[in-house]
């Protein structure tokens, strides 16, 4: 039924989240069927309420719930599992990913002779955050692209296409959704890497901050690592099952 789903994680985005999917309907008109899964991690705010008046008139899409805020990683896992299409797109909840960008990450995974590639990458250009955030996520991906050697400058964009049965068989733990690159080549995978623009949030603020990034960075890099170097791939062939009677087939 659906050529696309896109997943969006959303925790207190009133005032962004319906613009947000405005842009993403005016986007993909005419380009391929398309649901859109909003997972609501525990907003306190009217998000709740913006996507249920909209839900009764958008009959392609779902709405996701949970109590108390998961995380960014096990809402877009949530919203994944939900999904009906077997190309996944996701983008952040705060606006700051231009829903524009998405045929542009789409295409790749939907061309023909595609079947190698697993993951379309957004890569952030002229970004529209603070200095502090932006050296940051500078430090990190420096660090994380030293150790991992996924080829990836920005793996916190949230711009990114992916096969979905090739994601739901990824190693989950939370925070995943910054090593997709590196986790997707461990399998075999052929990644694509896509430039995409970026915007100043509307309203709100984030609900992450560098210290918080931070704290939790290193345990994950080093259990990334852990995963890649234990990963252990096979060439086995099947066996020709005999005929029945015991003969040879």
């Amino acid at each position: 039924m659906y050529t696309l789903s896109i997943v969006i994680p959303a925790k207190n985005e009133a005032g962004n989240i319906l613009g947000l999917i405005d842009g993403i309907c005016a986007a993909l008109a005419g380009v391929a069927p398309f649901e859109v899964i909003v997972v609501d991690d525990g907003s306190t705010d009217a998000t709740g309420a913006e996507l249920a008046g909209r839900m009764a008139v958008m009959p392609n899409l779902t709405v996701l719930h949970n109590p108390r805020s998961a995380g960014q990683s096990a809402a877009v896992h949530s919203g994944v599992m939900a999904a009906r299409a077997p190309v996944i797109c996701t983008l952040d909840g705060d606006g700051q990913n231009p829903p524009e960008e998405l045929p542009k990450l789409a295409a790749p995974l939907l061309a023909p002779g595609s079947e190698g590639i697993g993951l379309v990458a957004g890569q952030r250009v002229d970004r529209h955050d603070t200095w502090t955030k932006r050296a940051g996520s500078r430090f990190a991906n420096g660090l994380r692209g030293w150790l991992l050697n996924d080829g990836t400058r920005d793996t916190g964009c949230g711009l990114k296409a992916f096969r979905r049965e090739a994601f739901l068989r990824l190693p989950y733990f939370n925070h995943m959704h910054r090593y997709l690159p590196a986790l997707f080549a461990r399998d075999g995978w052929q990644i694509v890497h896509v430039d995409v623009s970026h915007r100043e949030r509307g309203a709100g603020r984030s609900n992450y901050s560098n210290i918080q990034r931070a704290l939790v960075g290193v345990t994950d890099l080093m259990g990334v690592m852990w995963l890649i170097r234990r990963r252990k791939t096979s060439s086995a062939t099947p066996v020709a099952r005999p005929a029945p009677g015991g003969g040879a087939a």
